[in-house]
C-alpha cells in the first residue's frame, strides 16, 4: 500500500523522544487520572495536559475498549480493572529490583533490610533480606500493616498534607499495637513533622515490643515506596541510628536513580 505524508496519523507520529506519541500521551492521561485520584473528567483532563478535546476522547475511547478505562454513568472515566493485574505485577517486580540494595542495606548495618510500598491506606511489605544475626526480625512479604504504627508509613505519609493524613486515619483507625503505639492524629501529624525535620522516621516499640525500626523513603519512586532496617531495640540504639540513617539515605537514592534508568 502506498503511503504518504497525509495518511500519516496521530497514532504513528514519533514523539520528540523517539517514541510512539499517542502512546506517550495515553500514559500521560493515566498518570494524570491517578494523581486526581482514579476519576476525572474530559475537560479536566484538557486543562491540565494541554490537549484538545478531541484528542483527550480518541484516546480515552481506545483504553475503554483496552479495559484500562472505564466510563462512569456520570459520564466521567474512571481507571479500570485491568490495571489492578499490571500494578500488582509490577510491585512483585519492584520488590525484586530492590533486593540487591537491601541486601547491601544488610551488609553495611547488619539489621533486617525491608521495602514497602503505600497501598491504598496501608502499608504492603514487598520485599525484605533477613539479618544474619540469631536474633532478627522478620516480616511476611505482602504483610499488610496500617501506617500509624510503622516506620515505613511514617516515612510514606510524610510528604502528604495533613488534611489527607486525618482523612485516611478516620478511614483506617488507630488501633494499638503495642502501649508505645501512637493512637491520635495529633501525636501523629507531630511525629510526621519530626520525619521531615529529621529526614527519616522511626518506629520505636510502636509495632512490637522490643523492635526498633528505621526508615526513610525512596525519592521519585514511580509509586510511595520506602525502605528501612529493623532490629532489636538493644542493637538499633540512638548511637547506632547516627551510623544507619546516612547508609538508608544512600542506598534510597541509589535505587531511585536505579528506578529511573530502567525505565521503572
Amino acid at each position: 500500500m502506498p503511503t504518504s505524508s497525509a495518511s500519516t496519523t496521530d497514532s504513528a507520529k514519533p514523539s520528540a523522544g523517539g517514541g510512539v506519541q499517542s502512546l506517550e500521551r495515553a500514559f500521560d492521561l493515566l498518570e494524570r487520572m491517578a494523581d486526581a485520584g482514579g476519576e476525572v473528567g474530559l475537560s479536566e483532563l484538557s486543562a491540565t495536559s494541554g490537549l484538545p478535546l478531541p484528542t483527550i476522547h480518541r484516546l480515552m475511547r481506545t483504553l475503554v475498549a483496552c479495559g484500562y478505562v472505564r466510563q462512569q454513568p456520570n459520564r466521567r472515566y474512571a481507571l479500570g480493572p485491568r490495571l489492578i493485574r499490571l500494578g500488582e505485577s509490577a510491585s512483585r517486580l519492584l520488590g525484586t529490583w530492590a533486593r540487591p540494595y537491601l541486601a547491601r542495606l544488610v551488609e553495611e548495618t547488619g539489621e533486617t533490610a525491608n521495602m514497602a510500598l503505600l497501598d491504598g491506606d496501608e502499608i504492603v511489605y514487598v520485599a525484605q533480606v533477613p539479618s544474619k544475626h540469631s536474633m532478627r526480625m522478620f516480616t511476611e512479604v505482602g504483610r499488610r500493616v496500617l501506617p500509624h504504627s510503622t516506620g515505613v508509613g511514617k516515612a510514606l505519609l510524610a510528604s502528604s498534607p495533613d488534611d489527607e493524613v486525618r482523612a485516611l486515619l478516620s478511614r483506617t483507625g488507630m488501633p494499638a499495637a503495642t502501649e508505645k503505639t501512637i493512637t491520635t492524629p495529633e501525636g501523629f501529624l507531630a511525629a510526621l513533622e519530626e520525619v521531615r525535620q529529621l529526614g527519616y522516621a522511626v518506629d520505636d516499640n510502636e509495632q512490637e515490643i522490643g523492635v526498633r525500626c528505621l526508615a526513610v523513603p525512596v525519592p521519585k519512586s514511580p509509586t510511595a515506596a520506602a525502605i528501612s532496617i529493623s532490629g532489636p531495640a538493644g542493637r538499633v540504639t540512638e548511637a547506632a541510628t547516627e551510623k544507619i540513617v546516612p547508609v538508608l539515605q544512600q542506598i534510597a537514592l541509589e535505587l531511585s536513580q536505579a528506578l529511573a534508568s530502567s525505565g521503572a
